[in-house]
This record gives structure tokens, C-alpha cells and sequence, in this order.
């Protein structure tokens, strides 16, 4: 099987190990699968709307894609932000990096059509001191449709931890 029809299969399994130390090991998993229905794609896509949300490098186009009682445990900051006032001062910090994401592994549950869940593995190519940084982290985010847009209620983002 080729890697295009493995990609139009649903599921693709990369596995590298590397060696950290000399009697380390670890290996790394990326599991990237296609959602298998028209609602788990439309909850796939909200992920990418956020991705270019973070792309303009406004944080209020970010911020409003968070529900006015939405709850925001950022990848890098140990500050629960629970206010879109938070939540826009914690990406007018993170979009400096200038941080693009990518879905690593996702898991997409739809619980009825006003909630969804998408958590996985996600990393992000930063910019910092001028020099390229991937940071890859767990991920959940949390949607609920207001009955006119997916809105984020809970994302919960934390870098994976040092090995």
C-alpha cells in the first residue's frame, strides 16, 4: 500500500526511536486519521479555523472563538485564564512566537449535536529568540454549539514533558 491510499484509508502510523542517551530510548507515535463522518470533519475543521485564527496574529480573532464562560490551561503558562480579557492577554503573548499548529493525533467524540470533543497530540513551530522551536503537546478541546457557531468552552494544552 502506498502512503497516498494509507492517507486516503484513514490512518497513518509513523514510528521513529530515537536514542536520547546512551542506554535511552523512546518512541514517538503519529497517529494522523481522517474523521470518518460529515460531523467529526466538520469538528476536525474547527481546529484548523483555530490554527488560522492564530495565523492573523490578532489575538481577538482567536479570543472569539473561546465562549464567554470558556476556560482557556495554556500551553505555556501556568495561569488558568477563564475571561476572554485573559484569554486575549495570554495569546497577545504566544502569538509573538508566531505559532503554527499541527494535529499530530486526534481523537473526535460528537456526545449530541451541541457538544464535541477533539483531543490528541498537537505540536507547534514557534519562532523564539529568532530560532525555530517545536513544542509538541497534549491537547482537549471542548465545543458547544450555540445554535449559530462552534464555539470552544474548555482547551486544555499542555507541552508533552521532558523525557
Amino acid at each position: 500500500m502506498s502512503l497516498t491510499d494509507a492517507l486516503g484509508s484513514g490512518s497513518v502510523r509513523l514510528t521513529k526511536t530515537l536514542d536520547v542517551a546512551s542506554n535511552t530510548r523512546y518512541t514517538f507515535s503519529v497517529d494522523v486519521s481522517n474523521p470518518t463522518n460529515t460531523k467529526e470533519q466538520e469538528i476536525a475543521a474547527l481546529f484548523d479555523k483555530w490554527n488560522a485564527a492564530l495565523q492573523t496574529g490578532n489575538p481577538d480573532e482567536v479570543v472569539k472563538l473561546y465562549a464567554k464562560d470558556g476556560v482557556l490551561l495554556p500551553t505555556l503558562s501556568n495561569k488558568v485564564r477563564v475571561t476572554h480579557s485573559q484569554m486575549r492577554d495570554y495569546f497577545k503573548h504566544f502569538l509573538k512566537y508566531e505559532p503554527k499548529g499541527s494535529i499530530l493525533q486526534q481523537n473526535i467524540r460528537v456526545i449530541n449535536n451541541f457538544f464535541a470533543i477533539n483531543s490528541g497530540v498537537y505540536s507547534f513551530n514557534l519562532i523564539k529568540n529568532h530560532k525555530p522551536e517545536k513544542v509538541v503537546a497534549r491537547y482537549s478541546f471542548v465545543y458547544h454549539h450555540d445554535g449559530n457557531d462552534w464555539l470552544i468552552v474548555d482547551h486544555h494544552s499542555s507541552a508533552m514533558p521532558e523525557i
